[in-house]
């Protein structure tokens, strides 16, 4: 997993995008570093019986991603900021463990996911089937104290891509896919 990822404090923007063509040009004008290209993501989430975890503002997630093989054991919260990953080499197994302790698979989802960078910067392209297209810009870090920093830099770099404030949505994959299915 690249150094993009690595920290225990993440500062993300996540923006939904009316012109998927526009925004990946703007992204191409910046030469980004491509990491992967329409890869396919599949996240599985965990709470336990009594959902403590979401109620404590925290996701317990196992993704994997096709066909860059990636497997990830991710854990978001409490708090916006708060995110950490590592990498897992058997998801199955990882999925046996947590129903072995108790947990209970509470929401699957699944992506199309680009990943670029432009200097420390990750961005996402990704695509939520009956969600739409969604860019996220973010950084990653185990510094608390430069998280204000790197928000005004994200900032500036979504005002680059032409994503405006008007677009920003604040909530979660997890948040936007309970809420689309309680209707």
């Amino acid at each position: 997993m690249s150094t993009h990822f690595q920290g225990r404090f993440e500062v993300e923007f996540k923006y939904r995008l009316t012109d998927r063509a526009a925004f990946l040009t703007a992204l191409k004008a910046l030469n980004p570093e491509v990491m992967v290209e329409d890869n396919h993501e599949r996240d599985c989430y965990f709470d336990t019986p009594q959902r403590l975890l979401a109620e404590q503002g925290k996701s317990l997630v196992i993704r994997t991603m096709q066909p860059s093989g990636i497997r990830l054991w991710i854990v978001k919260g409490p708090g916006a900021d708060r995110c950490e990953a590592v990498n897992i080499t058997d998801a199955d197994k990882a999925i046996s463990m947590l129903h072995n302790l108790g947990y209970q698979q509470v929401l699957t989802l699944t992506k199309r996911r680009s990943i670029y960078f432009v200097g420390p910067f990750h961005l996402t392209l990704d695509h939520l089937d009956g969600l739409g297209d969604f860019a996220e810009l973010a950084i990653m870090t185990d510094e608390e104290a430069k998280l204000p920093g790197y928000r005004q830099q994200l900032q500036g770099l979504a005002a680059q891509l032409a994503l405006s404030a008007d677009r920003l949505e604040t909530r979660s994959y997890r948040t936007l896919c309970e809420q689309q299915s309680a209707f």
